[in-house]
């Protein structure tokens, strides 16, 4: 699923929502937890998983062309674990959740 389409999927499963609210919604959804992340902070959806910021520690590398020894920066890298819910949908020991009704 690309980011169109879940703007498509919220645009169809509310339809008192125009394409383009669903677009900033959507937008918005993401924008906040990028900003979450880039603070350190942690994104918990439950049922679903965890976003966290973990640090890798600066070190020597490779360049696979030349061989040659190169130094890599220490940097902040996000990482997702998934959720125990989540895990058992995908492999199938759990029906898959249900959308929620349009409302009027």
């Amino acid at each position: 699923m690309t980011k169109r389409d879940l703007i498509d999927e919220v645009a169809r499963l509310y339809p008192q929502y125009s394409r383009r609210d669903a677009e900033v919604i959507v937008n918005a959804v993401f924008a906040s937890m990028a900003n979450t992340l880039r603070s350190g902070g942690r994104i918990e959806i439950r049922g679903f998983g965890s976003f966290i910021v973990k640090q890798r520690q600066g070190r020597e590398g490779r360049n696979p062309r030349t061989g040659r020894v190169v130094a890599v920066p220490a940097k902040r890298v996000p990482f997702f674990k998934v959720g125990k819910e989540l895990r058992l949908r995908v492999d199938g020991k759990l029906p898959p959740p249900v959308a929620p009704a349009a409302q009027e």
